[in-house]
């Protein structure tokens, strides 16, 4: 495991006409983003592109420019639309190729199932010329990764599976620690003020205020440094604003789990 020596940042490039519909749910930014807070890596940036060949293009160049990783999602199946591979090839200007290894892999994975290597399987593993193969522990056919970027499956659970299969080479960056205080039957606006002042108060911590609607109303304040002292400090302080405002508050642990305020 190699430790940055500055916070690493990553985008998420999530790729597919049915994402844009609404006939799929994006699933995957949720998970990646608890991934990379983990490994401390900031995701700062994420977008989704229809099955469009120069958005797909001018979103990627964009984002690997900015950003120390780029993960994208969607598109390396076997259909005729999915175009994620000759887009990625042609954000770097390389051709598509046929990865001799990826082609073993779909084929083992296929005929150990009794299921026919058909020419449409065998299309997954067409990759940028280049690109290193990313196993696929769930359904066989490889991601890539070329440059900074990581291509990998829509489908969440075969998505998964290949971050950890890219776990070793992600550089860790001082990780994120984060206190979360929650006020119920109390407006946000009312806790406005001093937020700023506690913000102002307290460099190195970023503090968020996220209001809770339905049948019990509220607001959650959420303090996140590198220093862990410093985020109790400002989460402290918010606290101290919702007493003041005449709201006892509950406070959640690192694994999100409320506990009242002694």
């Amino acid at each position: 495991m190699v430790i940055a020596t500055r916070r690493k940042t990553a985008a998420m490039l999530a790729i597919g006409d049915e994402l844009l519909s609404g006939r799929t749910r994006e699933a995957n930014v949720h998970y990646l983003a608890r991934w990379l807070t983990e490994r401390g890596v900031a995701l700062v940036e994420a977008r989704i592109v229809g099955d469009d060949q120069g958005a797909i293009v001018a979103a990627l160049n964009t984002l690997r420019e900015r950003c120390d990783y780029v993960f994208t999602s969607g598109g390396i199946g076997p259909t005729h639309d999915d175009i994620t591979a000759e887009s990625v090839a042609a954000a770097f200007g390389v051709d598509v190729v046929e990865h001799p290894r990826a082609a073993r892999m779909i084929r083992a994975w296929y005929e150990s199932r009794g299921e026919a290597v058909t020419p449409a399987r065998l299309r997954m593993a067409r990759i940028p010329d280049g690109a290193e193969l990313i196993d696929n522990p769930v359904s066989g056919a490889p991601g890539v990764r070329i440059g900074n970027v990581f291509v990998m499956a829509g489908v969440p659970r075969i998505f998964e599976g290949m971050l950890n299969a890219v776990d070793t080479v992600i550089e860790r960056g001082a990780a994120l620690h984060s206190r979360a205080a929650t006020a119920w039957n109390l407006p946000e606006s009312k806790l406005a003020d001093a937020l700023r002042d506690i913000q102002a108060a307290h460099a190195g911590v970023t503090i968020g205020s996220y209001p809770i609607e339905g049948d019990e109303k509220g607001v959650t304040v959420v303090a996140r440094a590198e220093d862990a002292a410093l985020a109790q400090a400002a989460i402290d302080a918010a606290c101290e604003a919702m007493r003041a405002l005449g709201v006892d508050p509950v406070l959640e642990d690192r694994r999100g789990d409320p506990r009242r305020d002694m």
